[in-house]
């Protein structure tokens, strides 16, 4: 489990590849100060076991499964990344539950400035999950939503976000990974029937106890 604060900006130092799996090897200090041998790191928002590390470098495995689903293919040598360590338990939580498991590969379809913040329209297949003024996650930054329509989603960035994160130098056809909000997914699911069982919860009455 990840909170979306970005701890760092990594880099990928190599990149070995066979047919739609991925070894990679990314420098980070920060995220190197304690890890161990299967910790989990977000890479991109992406959730990525720890194989092999040193002082300032760790390498993890991407299967084919996220290497389809995932922007992590589009990484060359020397990219940089977004790093966040799995939270601790007894830890501060700053931003919002993200799990690392990538909903959409999204396309920024135009910035804009205003004032000091810099807005982000992006565009994605499924936009029922995500609503005004919830919590989204792309490239692993917990971030607000702004607007919402049936092409997609805007976000904003102040500026300590631009340049702690990636996403500051990104711009018009890039691509982003987004996880939607997992409380949005869970309630839907707890809204469909099994085996023609309903499950006893309505939208009417979960507006009445006020979610």
């Amino acid at each position: 489990m990840f909170t979306g604060i970005v701890e760092e900006k990594g880099k990928i130092e190599s990149i070995n590849q066979s047919n739609q799996a991925l070894q990679l090897k990314i420098s980070g200090k920060k995220v190197t100060e304690d890890v161990s041998i299967g910790d989990s790191i977000s890479v991109n928002g992406v959730c990525l076991t720890v194989t092999d590390f040193a002082a300032d470098w760790f390498t993890v495995d991407v299967i084919p499964e996220t290497f389809r689903g995932s922007s992590l293919s589009r990484l060359k040598t020397q990219s940089i990344v977004n790093l966040e360590r799995a939270m601790h338990a007894n830890g501060r939580f700053g931003g919002h539950f993200v799990s690392g498991h990538i909903d959409a590969v999204g396309t920024i379809a135009r910035t804009w400035l205003e004032d000091n913040a810099k807005y982000y329209a992006i565009t994605v297949p499924e936009t029922r999950y995500i609503t005004m003024k919830g919590s989204i996650s792309v490239d692993g930054t917990s971030l607000t939503v702004f607007g919402v329509d049936e092409q997609g989603f805007t976000i904003s960035l102040i500026p300590e976000t631009q340049a702690a994160t990636i996403l500051g130098e990104k711009g018009r056809g890039d691509i982003v990974n987004v996880e939607y909000d997992m409380l949005a997914k869970y309630m839907e699911r707890l809204l469909q029937t099994s085996d023609n069982i309903p499950t006893g919860l309505t939208e009417d009455k979960l507006k009445q106890y006020g979610f």
